[in-house]
């Protein structure tokens, strides 16, 4: 483990190596999961929001979920989450010509019609962020999945472009410019060592 500040990451961040390969996954980790997205409390205001100008961007399967739902769920195991259709895909995911699922939220900040990315949560993927329960320390670990993000490592590998890298932009957004510098001087001087 890595201790930057409160945060506590594994160290695969940066030795491991990840590109998503959307044309080969086909977006599955808005699919694929025990629950919607990860939520932080301020997201939900941002969702109450931005959702008439993300709802164009909806299929009609996640309009009618969210009309249903709610633009946020509570989760017992993960607190406030995207709702899903049929406990799968993201009720904010929709399918493009080629059958990649696109976030509905991404697109809308694509054609700069919100300027809120997407939920911090999709923006770490594969880091998985938790807040611990008796302190301020936050835990930051490479959770790919296991089938579905074999093409992002083999992809990762073949441009030799480690996690933390992948990640520079959610990673300033989650935690600051200071930590990832540190973050970036720390890679450093481990690869050093090598």
């Amino acid at each position: 483990m890595i201790a930057i500040e409160h945060v506590l990451l594994s160290d695969q961040i940066l030795t491991e190596q990840f590109v998503c390969d959307l044309s080969k996954c086909k977006g599955a980790c808005c699919v694929d999961g025990d629950a919607g997205a990860p939520l932080e409390k301020d997201e939900l205001k941002i969702l109450d929001d931005i959702y008439e100008k993300v709802k164009p961007y909806l299929d009609s399967a996640g309009k009618a979920e969210i009309e249903k739902q709610g633009r946020y769920v509570y989760d017992k195991e993960f607190g406030w989450v995207t709702p899903t259709i049929n406990t799968s895909i993201c009720a904010y995911g929709f399918k493009d010509e080629q059958g990649i699922v696109k976030c509905a939220i991404e697109q809308a900040h694509l054609d700069k019609k919100i300027s809120f990315k997407k939920p911090i949560s999709c923006h770490l993927f594969p880091v998985i962020v938790k807040k611990s329960k008796r302190s301020e320390t936050v835990y930051a670990n490479y959770e790919p999945r296991e089938d579905h993000c074999k093409p992002a490592c083999s992809l990762g590998k073949k441009l030799k472009v480690p996690v933390y890298q992948f990640l520079k932009e959610p990673l300033i957004r989650k935690f600051g410019k200071s930590f990832y510098n540190a973050l970036e001087a720390t890679a450093s001087h481990v690869n050093e060592k090598k």
